[in-house]
């Protein structure tokens, strides 16, 4: 805390009104043997001037890579505007507005939030953020099986092209809970899902169908296709997409003939920078026939007494979400900060700057594409349609490449071997924007210096 009020008076009169000697007895369960005495290691404290100069020096030290992985998580240009706005006093340190009267700017950011992610994906109705989008993953596969009644088996298909991470984190959460998961194998040849291979579950009762777009690698999936054949088997569709790829590819809310019936995602690239792996935020939208079974909160907008319009919390109450096993989630926080920079980045670039970044991010990742497969000993893993990002099929272990490339100050992308060992040497790389042609040249000649001192070793 910047400022303690609890002079040693007031300390020792707390003290004396719980019968506590000292503060140390506070702690007194805590044995012995876990104490420390003294803090090792740890050098005298510094002055401001210091301080400043250290962090300085440190920063230097970590210089500036030139990044070329995606993964999940992608390099975008921030408008500065977004966050000069983000941290101001009336946004950074505004909590959880459950007094509306006193929290209608807060309430207006999240309702204009949610507005926006529902438009971005085709759907009736959005939440006010998740913690993430591998979260809201398992929370859309919790769900799905409060909300398709008809189904009794808690079964969810999620194709292996679905992002690593993302099936982990789901697992993780539903396990108790009686949920299981059936992987589809992609095909290796086009990297996607055959819409033919679900015939074998034509049968058979599942409960929902998680589809990715683009998925993992980057690919196109057949969602008409996919969410199609859902819909005719009683099975509910789960959208995971890239909120900058829906402002040119065709958004979940218009997936097949009816849509998907939940769409999550990472809200990541809408203005949130890297930051060494978060904090990040997740959205949920959905059909409104579900929104009762939608975790996290909603914010709607309404006239009061004297005919003017205002915001509030509606249909959950922050109670729902401490009901232990009746709530629809144990997640009852929002990512609320990244909230608001999404929304700033989302009014400040429009339908149109969301159309150009999306489209730069793509003839980008297509240049390094037509850059790199020139090399001996690389091309493209898999044939078809693809956005943002793709993967490429080296001669040799990616591993010792990318070491080479990070000692030239470049992230060269991700390994595939440790997710998807069939591929052999597999690289997952994405280029946005930000990149330029010099950036796509020189990642082109070191990845070919390195391939060519490989082979001479």
């Amino acid at each position: 805390m910047a400022f303690i009020p609890h002079t040693p008076a007031d300390v020792a009169a707390m003290l004396a009104a719980i019968g506590v000697k000292d503060i140390d007895a506070l702690f007194e369960e805590i044995p012995q043997s876990l104490r420390v005495k003294s803090l090792a290691g740890v050098p005298e404290a510094l002055n401001e001037m210091q301080i400043g100069r250290l962090m300085s020096e440190r920063a230097r030290a970590d210089g500036s890579m030139l990044n070329f992985i995606g993964a999940g998580a992608y390099e975008h240009h921030i408008p500065a505007a977004v966050w000069a706005i983000t941290t101001r006093g009336e946004f950074y340190s505004a909590y959880t507005p459950y007094q509306a009267e006193a929290s209608q700017g807060t309430l207006q950011m999240i309702y204009e939030f949610q507005t926006m992610i529902a438009r971005l994906t085709g759907m009736e109705v959005a939440n006010a953020s998740m913690y993430d989008g591998a979260s809201a993953m398992g929370e859309a596969a919790l769900m799905a099986v409060r909300a398709n009644r008809k189904s009794k088996s808690a079964r969810i298909l999620i194709p292996t092209s679905v992002h690593p991470h993302y099936r982990r984190v789901a697992l993780a959460m539903t396990c108790n809970q009686g949920l299981r998961y059936d992987e589809l194998p992609y095909c290796t040849e086009e990297g996607i899902i055959p819409a033919a291979q679900l015939s074998k579950y034509d049968a058979e009762d599942v409960t929902a169908l998680i589809i990715q777009q683009p998925n993992f690698f980057g690919r196109l999936e057949d969602v008409d296709a996919l969410t199609d054949w859902a819909h005719a088997h009683g099975v509910l569709v789960i959208g995971v997409v890239n909120p900058t790829s829906l402002a040119l590819l065709k958004p979940p809310g218009n997936w097949g003939t009816r849509g998907a019936d939940i769409a999550v995602g990472d809200g990541q690239p809408l203005g949130v920078p890297l930051a060494s792996g978060g904090p990040y935020l997740g959205f949920m939208t959905t059909r409104m026939e579900y929104v009762r079974q939608m975790p996290g909160r909603i914010v709607g907008r309404t006239l009061d007494s004297a005919g003017q319009e205002g915001f509030t919390l509606t249909l959950q109450a922050r109670e729902q979400h401490i009901r232990r096993g009746r709530a629809t989630s144990n997640i009852c926080t929002n990512q609320g900060l990244l909230m608001t920079a999404a929304t700033i980045y989302m009014s400040l670039m429009g339908p149109e700057g969301l159309r150009r970044t999306a489209a730069a991010a793509h003839a980008r990742t297509r240049e390094l594409i037509a850059a790199l497969t020139r090399l001996p000993g690389v091309r493209l893993a898999f044939t078809g349609t693809h956005f943002h990002e793709a993967v490429l099929a080296l001669d040799r272990p990616v591993a010792p490449l990318l070491k080479g490339l990070a000692a030239r100050g470049i992230i060269g992308g991700l390994d595939l071997e440790r997710y998807y060992p069939e591929l052999g040497g597999a690289l997952l790389i994405c280029a946005t924007e930000t990149k330029t042609q010099a950036d796509i040249d020189r990642y082109r000649a070191a990845l070919g210096e390195l391939m060519q001192e490989a082979r001479a070793a």
